[in-house]
């Protein structure tokens, strides 16, 4: 028995809890109170929903704007002749010339 809660649990009673007890009183009718151990699984869970809650907004947030977007781009390119094209550049290194000094 090496914790409190392990003494208090086989009937001990600690030194600081047994100077509080009046003198007289009959100790096997005396009973401890002890807080019941905090339990995490709330809080926990909790914050899990949160954050895939917060994942899967940002995902309809993106898909949205992808959709609107995609859906002026149609419209423009109806409407008014606009049509937008996606270019990707593309890079190339110069070769290197003479070194000069």
């Amino acid at each position: 028995m090496r914790l409190p809660d392990e003494q208090l649990r086989a009937g001990h009673i600690p030194a600081d809890l047994y100077r509080q007890i009046p003198p007289g009183t009959d100790l096997r009718k005396v009973v401890i109170v002890q807080e019941a151990p905090r339990n995490y699984t709330g809080p926990v869970v909790l914050t899990l929903v949160v954050i895939t809650g917060s994942v899967a907004l940002l995902l309809v947030i993106a898909f949205v704007v992808q959709v609107v977007a995609a859906s002026v781009v149609s419209v423009l390119s109806a409407t008014c002749g606009i049509s937008y094209t996606l270019n990707r550049a593309s890079r190339r290194r110069k070769s290197p010339g003479p070194l000069r000094k």
